[in-house]
């Protein structure tokens, strides 16, 4: 059992930063009714800033790395978790302003527009930063590891599964028990009543959209020193995002951390006896639950259902 431990831990921390993604992606379904296609690119941008603001090599540090390089790693990492998700709100926020001709069409619109979006992002990930992969520095009190039940745990992983837990939380709170997300929740089941109370659905839209990006972005820094940084990370974190919210029930915020956690789980376990079938677990996952359950774990029945 203990052996598994490794696994376990792997999987949990996985779970939960899928979590991280998956919020911010359902947040925009369920206000939007509009799939983003750009959010695993915009999860990816996140890291790259971070990459910046930490002080990697790349082709920016003439202008940012040597300003950032003056301050200790510690300071350039507290600093790449508030910025990168700000920079990152700010692109996205430009990226519903296009989607505002999409609204009350065909959804194939919006799909389409932001599928091109995430095109475009990431060739200019790689026009900027070129096609190598990145390692993203952490500070020495949350780098290395210890030695626990005669094994070695890795410290990081310990610190992004805390991390997320509270990021989770706080999302918890600004959705729940703020007036900001009692309408944020009034205008994902109708968006006719919140226009009625006098609410601007744009601005509204606006900044549900600034809000989802900018955790994809957080996800992205705490991720890439587990994954490392690449052009195409985006499409590991979008598929895994769009399969847990399915997977929860779309609308739902504990379905779909409850989902991210099983498919984490799923996938570090299955990654300890068969590493060849890690990634096709979730997808098996999915498979049978939607085959019993086809609107996921905690969604709502829709009034077309008997």
């Amino acid at each position: 059992m203990i052996d598994l431990l490794p696994h376990i831990l792997n999987g949990i921390t996985l779970g939960l930063l899928f979590a991280l993604i998956a919020l911010g992606f359902m947040l925009i379904v369920g206000l939007m009714e509009q799939i983003n296609l750009a959010h695993g690119s915009l999860f990816a941008l996140g890291a790259y800033i971070a990459i910046v603001i930490v002080g990697g090599e790349t082709v920016l540090s003439p202008f940012f790395g040597d300003f950032f390089k003056l301050m200790p790693l510690a300071w350039r990492y507290v600093a790449a978790l508030l910025i990168a998700p700000l920079v990152v709100a700010i692109v996205g926020m430009g990226v519903e302003f296009l989607m505002r001709r999409t609204y009350a069409k065909d959804p194939l619109f919006g799909l389409l527009l932001t599928f091109g979006i995430a095109m475009v992002i990431e060739e200019g990930i790689r026009g900027v930063w070129g096609t190598r992969d990145y390692v993203l520095q952490v500070p020495s009190s949350i780098s290395g590891g210890f030695i626990f039940q005669d094994l070695i745990w890795s410290t990081y992983r310990f610190y992004a599964a805390g991390f997320a837990a509270v990021a989770i939380g706080l999302v918890w709170l600004v959705i729940e028990k703020t007036p900001y997300g009692a309408i944020i929740k009034a205008g994902a089941h109708d968006n006719e009543m919140v226009r009625a109370l006098g609410i601007n659905l744009s601005r509204l839209r606006l900044i549900v959209f600034a809000f989802g990006t900018s955790l994809a972005a957080l996800a992205g820094v705490i991720l890439a020193p587990i994954w490392g940084i690449r052009p195409h990370m985006g499409v590991d974190a979008v598929i895994p995002a769009f399969l847990v919210i399915v997977l929860g029930g779309i609308g739902s915020f504990w379905g779909a951390v409850i989902a991210s956690l099983l498919v984490g789980a799923l996938v570090g376990l299955t990654g300890a006896y068969a590493s060849e079938w890690s990634l096709l677990s979730m997808y098996l996952l999915l498979i049978a639950v939607t085959t019993v359950r086809a609107r996921g774990l905690f969604g709502k029945k829709s009034v077309l259902e008997v």
